[in-house]
């Protein structure tokens, strides 16, 4: 049976509400969709901002035992579409055996991936200029959101996707993931590059993308060594907030039919 139920997972900064016109859209194709927030973010954006204390508890386990909670509740395998750090965690659940398919948008790097750009960097500097910053959560100024997020949005728009979605990330998880690939053993993001039973995978990149800039999304696939199907596609001048941008719509159609022909 095809996949008739898609979950949408969303990234750091940002909570399920990124989501929204993505929702409707592919409900309107037919299809049940979710996007599940991390434990503690089922308040909303205002809640968050207003008290971090449930970003500040949040971990990437708990993150990946709850979404797996939620497709287990499903009668058939869905497709999984993550943005930003959910691309990173649609790996890890397509590399735990959930998922008919799955897409990763701009995806933050799995374990082993160590391509640095110096975007990258000014884009995460807000959190890793400090070790301190481990213990706390972390927003992002307009002018940092801008330069993370919306660096090919006009002005007015990118400050109302601003105002409307963002909230602090989890300074810890982020040091965790810079410090992933010096520890040893397997860390939080570890997948199974060479796992044949995972279903396929799409990487999608926004060619203007500071954050999670292409560089990082090549890297990341080149890593798959698996017989599985593992494809990667470049849409040029999109930025990291890719979902909200002017022509998601095309976009949100072709990876979903990648993903039911695939799945």
């Amino acid at each position: 049976m095809p996949a008739d139920t898609v979950v949408l997972v969303h990234g750091f900064w940002v909570t399920p509400r990124s989501w929204e016109h993505w929702i409707t859209h592919y409900e309107a194709r037919g299809f049940r969709v979710l996007a599940p927030g991390y434990p503690g973010f089922e308040v909303e954006v205002e809640s968050l901002n207003a008290d971090p204390d449930p970003i500040l508890k949040v971990t990437v386990p708990a993150i990946i035992e709850h979404l797996e909670s939620v497709i287990r509740e499903l009668d058939t395998p869905p497709i999984i579409i993550g943005h930003s750090a959910g691309g990173a965690f649609t790996q890890i659940l397509l590399d735990h055996g959930f998922g008919a398919a799955g897409v990763a948008l701009n995806s933050a790097p799995t374990e082993g991936v160590r391509v640095v750009p110096f975007s990258q960097v000014k884009s995460t500097f807000p959190v890793l200029r400090s070790p301190a910053n481990r213990h706390k959560a972390i927003p992002l100024s307009y002018d940092e959101w801008k330069y993370a997020f919306t660096n090919t949005f006009g002005e007015e728009e990118a400050r109302a996707l601003y105002e409307r979605y963002a909230i602090p990330a989890n300074g810890g998880i982020l040091w965790g993931s810079v410090l992933s690939n010096f520890q040893p053993g397997h860390q939080d993001t570890w997948v199974d590059y060479h796992n044949d039973a995972r279903a396929p995978l799409l990487f999608v990149s926004g060619s203007e993308d500071h954050i999670m800039p292409p560089e990082i999304q090549r890297s990341n696939a080149k890593h798959y060594k698996s017989q599985t199907i593992t494809e990667i596609r470049e849409y040029d001048g999109y930025a990291h907030l890719l979902p909200a941008q002017a022509g998601w719509e095309k976009i949100a159609d072709e990876v979903l039919d990648w993903a039911v022909k695939h799945s």
